[in-house]
């Protein structure tokens, strides 16, 4: 939740920061509606040569990406935005090479007081991002610190470039997380390492946070975004009424007992066969050509 205060450093805008990363212009495309244009704090586009992935990009330079109340509502603005385009089967949320986020805006939070934190659900609202129905991949260049890792562990799957760091520094302002830092952290690494991060502020670099479970694959900082739409397409690739009901069922894993999600697992299995999909899906195989899904 917290960020440390760091060097200031400039984020490339949208169009160099693909150019750099190597990415065709012409598969990534700006969203051109009226609430695209509303923006301050992120920039919403589609990337992939069919568009279907959605791409929200972290734009606060000056303050490292840090995670002010107006940028986290805009976050959930543009899920909202992009969950009801049936076009986009993936999402992605990245920021710019020197910090995904560098943690939450203390000046914005300093002044607090309890009764205030409790009267407006402080920070109730970042658990929209976890709430999101379509997968959500986190592409993490630079600081991944407090809220900027508490946002990365909210996604499906973390990708990182090789210059990530993540950590839980709150402790060293004298606060805790308090956006799913000490509950998510010790499902992905244990207890131990939880507790070491979370009682250190130690910052954890890409290659460890990869061994430890909290990062699926790391990547040359300027290939990182390039790879993870690449994964953004090909999970856009299969229907997306299946693909709900298997984030679901792999995220129940995490809310109950193995007896119980293996029998949610298995009534969703079943439910699969009631769906035109995984008709199509399972034809497709055998006559050995591509399916072609409608999310039916």
């Amino acid at each position: 939740m917290a960020s440390n205060a760091f060097a200031r450093l400039l984020f490339c805008n949208t169009s160099k920061y693909l150019v750099k990363n190597s990415i065709p212009k012409q598969n990534v495309r700006l969203l051109s509606s009226p609430a695209a244009d509303n923006y301050e704090f992120i920039k919403v586009s589609t990337a992939g040569a069919k568009n279907n992935v959605g791409l929200i990009t972290l734009n606060r330079p000056k303050a490292l990406n840090a995670l002010c109340n107006g940028l986290m509502l805009e976050v959930s603005k543009a899920l909202d935005s992009l969950e009801a385009n049936r076009q986009i089967g993936a999402i992605i949320i990245t920021g710019s090479e020197k910090a995904f986020a560098a943690g939450a805006d203390i000046k914005e939070m300093q002044n607090n007081t309890f009764a205030q934190c409790i009267n407006s659900s402080f920070l109730e609202h970042w658990n929209r991002v976890s709430k999101t129905l379509k997968p959500v991949i986190a592409a993490v260049n630079g600081y991944a610190l407090g809220g900027g890792c508490e946002l990365a562990m909210m996604c499906d799957i973390i990708y990182a470039g090789e210059n990530a760091k993540f950590g839980q520094p709150e402790i060293l302002i004298g606060t805790i997380p308090g956006a799913g830092g000490t509950q998510r952290l010790p499902r992905f690494v244990g207890k131990s390492k939880a507790m070491e991060i979370a009682l250190t502020g130690a910052q954890v670099p890409a290659q460890e946070a990869e061994k430890m479970g909290l990062v699926a694959k790391v990547f040359p900082v300027d290939k990182l975004l390039d790879e993870t739409i690449k994964l953004g397409e090909k999970i856009a690739g299969n229907s997306q009424l299946i693909t709900r009901l298997c984030k679901e069922s792999v995220n129940i894993a995490y809310e109950t007992t193995l007896a119980e999600g293996l029998h949610f697992e298995k009534r969703l299995f079943h439910a699969t066969f009631a769906t035109k999909d995984r008709k199509e899906g399972m034809t497709a195989f055998v006559e050995k050509r591509p399916p072609n899904f409608i999310n039916e």
